[in-house]
């Protein structure tokens, strides 16, 4: 497939699970010397190999490394439910679930979708499928029942693997009819009525294991296939997670999205802690149970934290934790919750990057300088640069797309699912081209600009929004922000803010002006929100991202509130630099 890499190539991997001193590096996140610091980094990914073994099945290497009498989950709820779930549980449920699957027909390489929430045998279920050598097609409770019927029927499920809620939900909405899937409900009896026996498949490194959906933004939503090896890729959980066994693991978030965050603690034998609110998001019954369990690690992201902010301002004093390593992925951590985190929990959180269809790039790392706002720098074993429209290198300062070395290790996808012509276009060149904005800085630190599509090119200057939204977010009115841009007669572009008023604001013409001018006078004299324009609810994905394509689609003529400032002039704005092409 175009995705696929050399299994034993000149590249050694970081396959243990640890010892103690996982990335080499002992300092506390973001208080190493700058010097010492970035030293130490370089040697990392000077000194990094990667091994891919040719016969390799992620199921038995998560699973069947670690002794059945350790600890492997700790699941609790709002009505006080605290369930421990060891190794051996997960083990023999696996193998049961495999053994059922296999005994309906499952045989490899057929698709098998599970949608499930996070229940403490979610991860036996997944496991289970794998071992059957079928690919996981990862279903979320979030979707609404026209992206579910779509996946299904794009993936090609011959089986899909719920609970009674999902089941009488498909029911209802005829998500099963006239499809050839057959559902399985995960507490048939039948299942614990097996032996726990099973001959995990014989897969190649190469093998697919995985099919992720886009979020679908741009038409329909894409089957990312990623192969057995990709968990050997997310070496995160090494370098910014300092993951070491006994370490009590929390990660935000659905599984669904991403198989690494539950799969990749699992393998480094850190205990996953899970949380079940009774709806929506409970910052105050997460943050208790966390310090409840002692939680040393945990990936959240930056809607999360401003959730916890919003809700639990003190959150540090009502709630000690035990944190010893907080990493944030998802979307770019501003500089002000990096501050509200340290301040509330004595604790750097660490920034990185990635997308569904590789991921992570960049990151930061313990003992490593942290520049707040900055996404860090390249993983080790990850060939990440910037680069313009004809792939070539741009120097520093300069804004340019990420992009990712092709085949290049083991997290690279296989392509999207029979899409080759689309696989081809993305995966099969030199370099997968993320479609993100970045510059770099002299110390080869990454900064966001924004989607490709999203950036703005006003009075020839180009301005990412993400920069713009940070600002604006430093308003009391603002609770949150997207910022497009929108056709201008004589700038090209101009920037238009949507904004979401914090609790006790209203919309008023006047109140768009001061945040116009707050942004002009705290962030840029050329690259502000000329019209501002107020909305309940942002549109975002299911990841909490804000969704500018949907924005740049509505119609901005009813209720937007052009802004006019006093200084306005054909060009560019006084004060401001000369435009760059």
């Amino acid at each position: 497939m175009t995705g696929s890499i050399t299994p034993h190539s000149e590249h050694r991997a970081d396959v243990g699970t640890g010892t103690g001193e996982v990335a080499g590096i002992k300092e506390t996140a973001g208080t190493g010397s700058g010097g010492d610091g970035l030293r130490r980094y370089r040697e990392l990914r000077d000194g990094h190999r990667w091994t891919v073994p040719e016969r390799y099945n992620m199921a038995a290497d998560v699973a069947d490394r670690h002794d059945g009498d350790k600890l492997a989950l700790i699941f609790e709820d709002h009505t006080g439910r605290h369930e421990e779930v060891h190794w051996r549980q997960i083990q023999d449920r696996s193998r049961r679930i495999a053994a059922h699957l296999h005994g309906l027909g499952v045989r490899k390489g057929d698709r098998v979708a599970v949608l499930l929430p996070q229940r403490p045998d979610t991860p036996a279920t997944y496991l289970g499928v794998l071992r059957t050598g079928a690919v996981l097609v990862t279903m979320s409770l979030l979707w609404a029942d026209e992206p579910i019927r779509y996946r299904l029927a794009d993936s090609g499920t011959t089986v899909l693997v719920t609970e009674a809620s999902g089941l009488e939900r498909g029911r209802a909405a005829g998500l099963f009819e006239d499809t050839g899937v057959r559902v399985v409900d995960v507490d048939d009896p039948a299942i614990d009525e097996l032996p726990p026996e099973f001959d995990t498949a014989d897969t190649a490194c190469d093998d697919p294991a995985l099919i992720f959906y886009t979020s679908g933004t741009t038409g329909d939503a894409k089957g990312i296939v990623h192969a057995h090896r990709t968990l050997l890729g997310h070496n995160e959980f090494r370098y910014c997670h300092d993951l070491r066994p006994g370490d009590v693991f929390y990660g935000a978030g659905d599984w669904a999205w991403s198989m690494a965050k539950l799969m990749g603690p699992l393998r480094a034998g850190a205990v996953h802690y899970v949380y079940r609110p009774a709806k929506g998001f409970d910052p105050a019954g997460l943050l208790a149970g966390m310090a409840r369990n002692k939680v040393t690690t945990a990936l959240v992201n930056p809607t999360f934290l401003r959730k916890m902010r919003q809700d639990v301002p003190d959150a540090g004093s009502r709630y000690p934790q035990s944190l010893r390593v907080v990493c944030c992925s998802n979307e770019p951590l501003t500089a002000d919750l990096i501050d509200w985190f340290r301040n509330q929990f004595g604790v750097v959180p660490l920034d990185y990057y990635g997308s569904t269809e590789s991921y992570p790039l960049l990151g930061n790392f313990p003992g490593v300088p942290v520049k707040p706002g900055s996404m860090g720098l390249p993983l080790p074993g990850w060939d990440v640069t910037l680069l313009d429209a004809d792939d070539r290198e741009v120097p520093d300062g300069e804004p340019g797309e990420i992009c990712l070395r092709a085949r290049s290790n083991p997290q690279y996808p296989l392509g999207y699912w029979r899409r080759p012509e689309a696989s081809e276009e993305s995966f099969g060149g030199t370099w997968y081209r993320t479609k993100d904005q970045a510059v770099r800085d002299e110390d080869g630190y990454f900064w966001f600009l924004g989607r490709t599509d999203d950036v703005i090119k006003t009075s020839g200057y180009r301005v990412g929004p993400y920069e713009v939204e940070a600002a604006l977010r430093g308003h009391p009115a603002v609770a949150d922000a997207g910022v497009v841009g929108v056709p201008d007669p004589v700038r090209g572009q101009a920037v238009k803010a949507w904004v979401e008023l914090a609790p006790g604001h209203r919309p008023r013409p006047e109140l768009a002006r001061e945040i116009s001018e707050f942004a002009r006078d705290t962030h840029s004299r050329f690259a502000y929100p000329r019209q501002v324009e107020f909305v309940a609810e942002l549109p975002r994905s299911a990841t909490g991202k804000i969704r500018r394509a949907d924005l740049r689609a509505r119609d901005s003529a009813p209720n937007a509130q052009p802004v006019r400032p006093d200084q306005e002039e054909s060009g560019h704005d006084d004060g401001a630099p000369s435009p760059r092409d």
